[in-house]
């Protein structure tokens, strides 16, 4: 805990980083799917899809959901990507706190 207390703005620094970078990916992914979807081609997995959010990407996520509605009919990537951003938001705001 001590750990965290003392390098609290770096680890924050991080992980918002890491949002940033893999929201892009996810969101580039969610796009290709669409593109691909479109062109009735090989897809990528939904259960791909459905991980990225959690590995930092529920943002991308979310803005594939709705600016290119895509998968916007399937209620579990929309609960899906909601509940992994709501997870990340906790996540930095008990950093913040401690």
């Amino acid at each position: 805990m001590e750990f965290i207390k003392e390098n609290k703005n770096i680890i924050i620094l991080i992980i918002i980083l890491a949002i940033i970078i893999c929201s892009l990916i996810t969101f580039l992914l969610y796009y290709i799917d669409k593109q691909r979807d479109k062109r009735h081609k090989w897809r990528i997995k939904e259960i791909t899809l459905l991980t990225l959010p959690w590995l930092f990407g529920s943002l991308g996520g979310l803005f594939g959901i709705y600016a290119l509605h895509h998968k916007n009919k399937h209620w579990y990537f929309i609960v899906n990507n909601t509940l992994a951003f709501i997870a990340h938001f906790i996540i930095i705001i008990l950093l913040i706190i401690i």
